[in-house]
């Protein structure tokens, strides 16, 4: 009976440590992605030529190239903000309320939901916004998005830099 109960011990220890790992690998994830970051590029897999769309059901394509986005670990808010240009893009600033998940392969997601003032999210019949992470540095940051543009399937990839 000793050895049993030194046998569970030992697995319910371990399976401690496992969960406690996967929740210390979360936070690495959420604590690089925390603060000020400005999308830089957005390239594009299987359309070609300009495009002319709205995208995660906010603005214009190009509206969000230079958009400053905020992701603030403590209680999982943040915004983006798109500037005005000319006639072409309305100034928007969006709260969001975000977060790191993994899919059945173990890839990370970010994903957020659109917010308002008081951060409640907006009933717009949207799902949360996902991208799956290429890859999260101290400095940059890239984020993939399917999506269908113009009745055609596309990537996205929305590529960051730390502001």
């Amino acid at each position: 009976m000793k050895k049993v109960n030194i046998f569970l011990s030992a697995v319910a220890f371990a399976m401690i440590m496992v969960s406690c790992s996967a929740v210390k690998e979360m936070g690495t994830s959420e604590n690089k992605l925390n603060g000020t970051w400005q999308l830089r590029t957005i390239t594009t897999e299987g359309i070609q030529g300009k495009i002319k769309t709205q995208i995660l059901s906010e603005a214009d394509f190009n509206c969000f190239v230079g958009s400053l986005w905020n992701f603030n670990k403590k209680d999982n808010r943040g915004y983006y903000r798109i500037s005005k240009n000319g006639n072409e893009c309305a100034a928007v600033r969006r709260n969001i309320n975000w977060s790191i998940a993994k899919d059945a392969a173990g890839s990370e997601i970010l994903q957020y939901k659109r917010a308002d003032a008081d951060f409640k999210e907006i009933a717009d019949g949207g799902d949360a916004v996902r991208f799956n992470v290429l890859s999260l540095e101290k400095y940059s940051m890239q984020l993939k998005n399917e999506m269908t543009i113009e009745g055609k399937p596309a990537t996205l990839t929305f590529n960051f830099i730390r502001y």
